[in-house]
């Protein structure tokens, strides 16, 4: 029976209000979502638009099989947090649009997707979103239309049944900090504003959104860039650490297609004032079995992703790495072509590590990584009673140098030998405030210590720089002071271009408390000098001989990761000042401990200084069973007074 047969000729007709009709409206629409993941979602709804895809038509997981785990993650009720690092061409903003289309039609909220900035946010807007949903029936159905006078569908905002997509840039800090939303998409996070306004980190602050929703999640997709500041990267590092890996049709054995194991033959030729190239031939090594397979080859393998951090699915975070040798749209002669196009220009093979072979980027200037620098240790061998070598023949002199810091000293001591040769002996920290004399009593153990060859031979350090800048200026000239008869002295660091690397000392007062306690001689040292020698010249040498650095393999020697991470911690950049080409150090991101660079710049400063005659010490150490340190030469102020004792006149 109608609605209208029981009611009463007498009794009007009530009218539905306008908040009634837009409710039955959207009721009427709505069906509850099937089964279906992302991925099955995608190959029965999605239509890639003409406009924005090289294959427009119905999609097909078949193309880009690497993408059917991160979809179906996004689908997974276990997974809060889904991370993607990804190459350009492997269809990263597909992926994306897949995860919006599918919540839209099948689990509908409220979204917000982000953009680096606005302007990047509106144009993916038009280019991308909205050709989505003209082209997929199931969504034009859903999300409202652009055309209407009141429509709820703008470049910036969505609205469909059960929810809306705003759309916004990393730098919008009132659109960050609204209203509670239950995805958040974060695209292209390497690029994004590192504050929004003074309201601190954009991702943060998007999370914060989320936290009243227990089914939340959370998708930033991402490029890398360079490596210690690559916050994609430190969110891969937190999730599961997929990577996708095939098989060898060799081995059996399991590998990413990376591009340190790829190996191609070029020719080169001239294009007018251009040099060119033409890649003949690429091939992938595999590191287990070592045999070469063709790209034809390896396409048609077994691949599947495999973690490295299984245990990060327990707080609910996958996260996968995809370079471009994954990719169907590009060759591999191709991305090989495009890095010898750009390898001698710092900024352009930047762009190909991150977009094309899915790598960090570190401009180095050519020095190599830290996992190189561990492997090319060395052992120094075992004496006959059980003891290790700690000076390997060739070594002549011993140097040290200090930093100084709050609350430790670090130091380094270093072998020299003919023509810049140099050996790693012990790198240490000595924890404690060096204003207290027990840190200064365990530095002088490292400078007594007698460090012997195999043959029982030993030497001690020559001379010793202390660096006095920072906190505890005054300490270390008090220190200094009390450890001339040691070869201690007190250097001050003094960059710029021109600056001579040594200099004779000067005079400097020691002031403790508002009194003054005497004076100590101190060195001033031309850093950028030293670090120019060592990180543009002797690091780079790749045999034994001069200038080449050996470092100890032994644990207890202190050379680690770490210390090859603050070694080469620094990179020279130009700039220009009013016009006028200068040049300057740089701590490079993510290297931001910078102490075995300077401990070693120090060491290297203390044999200028000394500057001994090799010949001669080698003819004293091979004749005598001990040898006493080497003095450093006297230097004397013209003019100064003949009144301060011999150990003064350093």
């Amino acid at each position: 029976m109608s609605v209208m047969e029981t009611t009463k000729p007498t009794t009007k007709k009530r009218r539905l209000r306008p908040v009634d009709r837009t409710f039955i409206r959207a009721f009427s629409s709505y069906t509850p979502p099937a089964d279906l993941t992302v991925s099955q979602w995608a190959e029965g709804y999605r239509v890639l638009s003409r406009e924005s895809s090289a294959e427009a038509g119905p999609w097909r997981n078949s193309r880009t099989p690497y993408l059917v785990e991160p979809m179906d993650a996004f689908s997974d009720p276990r997974v809060r947090h889904l991370t993607m690092v990804a190459s350009s061409q492997v269809g990263k903003s597909e992926f994306i649009l897949n995860c919006i289309g599918y919540a839209i039609d099948q689990d509908p909220g409220s979204m917000l997707y982000i953009q680096p900035n606005i302007e990047d946010a509106k144009k993916f807007s038009r280019r991308r979103i909205a050709p989505m949903v003209r082209d997929c029936p199931t969504l034009k159905r859903k999300v409202a239309d652009a055309k209407g006078r009141d429509s709820a569908n703008t470049v910036q905002e969505k609205s469909f049944p059960g929810g809306a997509l705003s759309i916004i840039g990393s730098n919008s800090p009132a659109a960050l900090a609204s209203t509670p939303v239950r995805y958040i998409f974060g695209d292209e996070r390497d690029r994004w504003a590192l504050s929004a306004g003074t309201e601190g980190d954009p991702w943060k602050l998007a999370d914060a959104r989320t936290i009243t929703y227990y089914n939340a999640k959370l998708v930033d997709v991402s490029t890398c860039t360079v490596k210690g500041a690559s916050p994609i990267a430190d969110a891969f590092d937190d999730g599961t650490q997929e990577r996708w890996k095939h098989q060898c049709p060799h081995c059996g054995e399991w590998h990413e297609i990376d591009f340190d194991d790829i190996k191609f033959d070029f020719e080169t030729f001239k294009a007018g004032r251009k040099t060119d190239y033409k890649v003949t031939g690429v091939w992938w090594c595999c590191p287990s079995c070592a045999c070469i397979s063709t790209e034809e080859e390896m396409r048609s393998q077994p691949a599947r992703w495999e973690a490295d951090n299984q245990e990060a699915i327990s707080k609910g975070h996958r996260s996968f790495w995809l370079n471009g040798f994954a990719s169907p749209w590009q060759p591999w002669a191709k991305i090989v072509y495009e890095f010898l196009d750009a390898r001698k220009d710092p900024r352009k093979l930047q762009v190909v590590y991150n977009t094309k072979l899915g790598k960090l980027w570190e401009d180095r200037g050519g020095l190599a990584s830290e996992d190189d620098m561990l492997a090319r240790r060395e052992d120094y061998g075992t004496r006959a009673d059980g003891s290790p070598v700690e000076l390997p023949e060739g070594v002549l002199v011993l140097t040290c140098g200090v930093d100084t810091q709050d609350d430790r000293l670090e130091y380094e001591v270093v072998g020299w030998g003919h023509y810049g040769e140099s050996w790693g002996i012990k790198k240490g920290v000595i924890m404690g405030d060096p204003n207290d004399d027990e840190v200064w009593l365990r530095l002088d153990d490292v400078v007594e210590h007698i460090y012997k060859f195999e043959s029982g031979r030993g030497l001690t350090v020559s001379l010793t720089f202390v660096d006095s800048g920072g906190h505890k200026t005054q300490s270390v000239y008090k220190q200094c002071r009390a450890r001339m008869g040691k070869h201690v002295f007190a250097i001050k660091g003094k960059g710029g271009d021109g600056e001579p690397y040594t200099r004779p000392p000067s005079k400097v007062k020691i002031v403790v408390n508002g009194r003054t306690l005497g004076e100590t001689w101190l060195y001033t040292i031309g850093v950028d000098a030293g670090k120019a020698d060592i990180l543009k010249g002797s690091l780079l040498v790749l045999e034994p001989g001069p200038k080449y650095c050996h470092f100890n393999r032994a644990p207890e020697a202190g050379y680690d990761y770490r210390y090859f991470t603050g070694l080469m911690s620094e990179v020279q950049e130009e700039t220009l000042e009013r016009g006028r080409k200068r040049t300057a150090w740089k701590v490079l991101k993510g290297h931001e401990r910078n102490e075995p660079l300077d401990c070693r710049n120090y060491a290297m400063a203390a044999l200028r200084v000394l500057d001994p005659d090799m010949d001669t010490v080698e003819r004293r150490l091979k004749g005598t069973p001990e040898q006493k340190a080497v003095q450093p030469q006297r230097t004397r102020r013209r003019g100064a007074v003949r009144r301060q004792t011999a150990a003064d006149d350093w």
